[in-house]
């Protein structure tokens, strides 16, 4: 993709990343008014403009704050890849860095995150007979199947992949059956060097801490009418953006395979878990400086003092 950010001046991308419920919002807002520029949001389950109460967007207040690109800005019923996002993102960022000179980029979907600062990979195209045969396998064997299957055809990717996401599962497979070589054998081996400077900040605080925040904000989505939003998607939960969680258990309550007491509890258990997984993601790249979230001058001073 062309990028005509001009190479005299420098620009800075803040990335902001860290678990669901930690605090990354927030920050981002404080950094965007700190900065006077935008922010970019890489959380793929905002996108989706029918689904706000779930994937806990950010309010009217917050979005009042700081200019925000990417929340709301899609249907459920879009297809939309990390790919797609890349050329979206870096469209966006580089007619913002044409006035600004910081741009945050901030969520908690490593996968995003990683198609905008490092590029995405370009994957071989996949036999659509096979991608049908697995998506019948899911409706017939269920997400264990394929759990087990990729497991046993790329152990590699199986140690990276959001385990949950029936689609990014499906993906790999695809690739493993269709080539005979694993998935993560076609990731990308060098980074596309961007036209700006990256600055990575994590946000960490104990893991107790993270699992009572996260069960507050269950408490506070079930509050403001979780059950509701979920319900006026019924019609939708075929499609991929459905199939994640907060939404997932809502459906099994409706299906009567949950009582909602244990639909609540399963959500909240679900969560902890993909907080684990986005740690785990984000761990593997040393770019990352961990703050705790109140740390706001020490991670302005490490942007400050950031060299290239």
């Amino acid at each position: 993709m062309k990028q005509d950010i001009s190479a005299d001046i420098r620009k800075t991308l803040i990335v902001i990343a860290g678990p669901t419920a930690i605090g990354k919002t927030a920050l981002a807002i404080e950094l965007a008014k700190h900065y006077n520029t935008e922010i970019i949001s890489a959380d793929s389950r905002q996108f989706y403009k029918e689904m706000s109460i779930g994937t806990a967007k950010p309010s009217e207040q917050e979005l009042a704050n700081a200019v925000h690109h990417f929340i709301g800005n899609l249907s459920v019923s879009d297809t939309y890849s990390a790919g797609d996002f890349e050329q979206d993102a870096l469209s966006r960022i580089n007619k913002i860095f044409s006035i600004k000179d910081h741009v945050i980029l901030v969520g908690g979907s490593g996968l995003f995150l990683q198609a905008v600062t490092e590029g995405f990979d370009d994957l071989p195209k996949a036999d659509e007979s096979v991608r049908e045969q697995l998506n019948d396998s899911l409706v017939t064997k269920g997400i264990e199947h394929l759990q087990s299957l990729l497991k046993e055809l790329d152990p590699l990717y199986y140690g990276q992949v959001d385990l949950s996401n029936p689609q990014r599962i499906i993906r790999a497979l695809e690739v493993c059956i269709s080539t005979g070589q694993p998935f993560s054998s076609f990731r990308r081996k060098a980074l596309q060097k961007r036209p700006f400077d990256i600055v990575k900040i994590a946000l960490e605080v104990p893991r107790e801490i993270v699992y009572e925040r996260i069960n507050m904000r269950v408490d506070k989505m079930m509050k403001e009418g979780l059950l509701k939003e979920v319900a006026s998607l019924r019609d939708y939960r075929h499609l991929n953006a459905l199939n994640t969680v907060g939404y997932s258990e809502i459906f099994e309550y409706m299906d009567g395979a949950l009582s909602l007491e244990q639909a609540v509890a399963a959500i909240k258990q679900n969560t902890r878990r993909f907080a684990k997984r986005q740690l785990t993601w984000l761990r593997r790249d040393p770019a990352y400086q961990w703050f705790a979230p109140s740390q706001r001058q020490e991670i302005i001073a490490a942007i400050d003092n950031y060299k290239a």
